[in-house]
């Protein structure tokens, strides 16, 4: 369906608008992704540093831990070198816990009462080594069998392992969303592109078939403008054809028109003479009239008379077919012409089998070859056309050899197609191959009768139909006249005389 151009603009912007929309679609659920997205890193950063803070506060406690108890089972002052280091770190390390583990636990834990867990952890510690320190020993180790330490470590432990734990479940939970956060975001690109890209594609090809409309309607007027110019130069040729035929027709007319003419007026003269020399001897007085008169007289009623007559009659019987054959020529060029759809081999078959038996019995043979669609022409005109070929092929067959006919169709550019009439029989001679369609007049030995219109009038025809004849033939080999014409008659404006 072609694409009008407001129905291209219409196309364009609502493709324009889709775009629009699914670009504004893609900015704002990308947007609006890359914000969860930020807000899911942040609470995995803000985790994973408690989570880091809890295993250095734990791992620091521990280690003070380790350092006392070894310090008490050994009496050795360099196991406490781990503990004096660490012991001061312990309170930083708490604070930056506090501050981080707070806001993300909330009511969950009670950090305030894990501060008292471990202050009295790092008290009892304290007091287990200044007692080793000053000799006290035995009240050192009995100080740590109260279990009162290990009481104190194992609450700080649960403390640890839920902030872990928390922690852990909190990043996998993260992650979890940060993968499908990711996924949405993918599909959101995928679609949104997709979109984006049928957008594009439907604009372009919109455009594509628009312009690629105006250059066949460019290329059309183009086409005309160069068809307009061909067919003027056609019609110039064919009018400049049309008078050329006319004084030639004129001229042949009047020739041979005018040959009985003479004849007549002769043979007139002769009647005036013959008939002086009867009315000497009729209306002479009785008696004197002479015997060479009578003689005379009785030889031009005999013989002048007659053949005066005759010669006279057969003069004008000739310019009776003459005017005859000018006016049947006359009336099929003015014929009105009913286009109507033709099968082609149908309609050839029907006219070869007319002449079927004369084919026959010369020993002779006709093949049919047919390679055009049905068209639209005058059935009238064009089965006349054809009859007369076929005729003038049988009649003008070779005597020394079987006539050999063929019939041939096929298609040409332009919405035309020729039929060609193929025969191997006497054939026309080089300088005769024009002549044979002029009216009245014949080429090669006249042993057949005919008055020489049958090919004018097959031209005749043709021209009609919007088409034109042409021969190709060999003398003594065979002729092949080729008639071009329109698949569809209507296409042909005809000019009204």
């Amino acid at each position: 369906m072609p694409i009008s151009r407001a129905r291209f603009m219409r196309s364009s912007a609502l493709f324009l608008l889709i775009g629009l929309v699914a670009l504004l679609a893609i900015v704002g659920a990308t947007f609006w992704l890359a914000q969860r997205s930020e807000g899911i890193s942040d609470t995995l950063t803000q985790w994973r540093i408690a989570r880091a803070a809890t295993v250095n506060l734990r791992n620091s406690l521990q280690l003070v831990e380790t350092s006392q108890r070894g310090f008490l089972l050994t009496d050795d002052a360099q196991y406490l070198e781990p503990y004096e280091r660490e012991v001061g770190r312990i309170a930083p390390l708490y604070g930056r816990l506090a501050a981080t583990v707070q806001p993300l636990l909330g009511d969950r834990v009670d950090v305030s009462r894990f501060e008292t867990a471990i202050t009295a952890k790092l008290e009892e510690m304290a007091r287990t080594v200044e007692l080793a320190r000053t000799g006290r020993k035995d009240e050192a180790i009995a100080l740590v069998r109260t279990n009162e330490g290990k009481e104190l470590m194992d609450e700080a432990q649960a403390f640890f392992a839920q902030t872990i734990e928390a922690a852990d479940a909190q990043s996998l939970q993260g992650l979890t969303s940060q993968a499908s956060n990711f996924s949405a975001l993918r599909i959101v690109t995928l679609v949104g592109g997709a979109v984006i890209l049928l957008v594009v594609g439907g604009s372009v090809w919109t455009a594509l078939v628009y312009t690629r409309e105006i250059m066949q309607a460019r290329g059309e007027v183009e086409a005309l403008n160069v068809g307009l110019e061909s067919r003027i130069q056609e019609r110039t040729q064919d009018l400049l054809r049309a008078n050329e035929e006319v004084q030639r027709f004129a001229y042949i007319v009047t020739h041979d028109l005018r040959a009985p003419l003479v004849n007549i007026m002769g043979f007139t003269a002769e009647l005036d003479t013959t008939m002086k020399t009867i009315q000497n001897y009729v209306l002479a007085e009785p008696g004197k009239a002479s015997e060479n008169d009578a003689k005379e007289a009785k030889l031009a009623a005999q013989e002048d008379l007659p053949e005066a007559i005759g010669f006279i009659r057969s003069s004008t019987k000739k310019m009776d077919g003459l005017i005859n054959a000018i006016l049947k020529i006359s009336r099929e060029g003015r014929r009105p012409l009913k286009p109507e759809p033709i099968d082609v081999k149908s309609m050839l078959e029907n006219t070869l089998a007319s002449i079927q038996h004369q084919i026959i019995e010369d020993d002779g043979e006709a093949t049919l070859d047919v390679a055009v669609p049905r068209i639209v022409s005058d059935r009238m005109s064009l089965e006349q056309i054809v009859g007369n070929l076929l005729d003038n092929a049988v009649k003008y067959s070779a005597k020394d050899r079987p006539l050999r006919l063929r019939l041939k169709a096929e298609r040409k550019p332009g919405n035309r197609f020729t039929l060609s009439v193929e025969d191997n029989g006497r054939g026309i001679a080089e300088q005769d191959h024009e002549r044979v369609f002029d009216l009245f007049r014949r080429a090669g030995t006249q042993d057949k009768a005919g008055e020489g219109i049958g090919l004018a009038h097959v031209r005749t025809l043709t021209r009609s139909l919007g088409g034109d004849i042409s021969v190709t033939s060999e003398f003594g080999r065979g002729s092949t006249f080729t008639v071009e014409l329109p698949l569809d008659l209507r296409t042909v404006v005809r000019s009204e005389v």
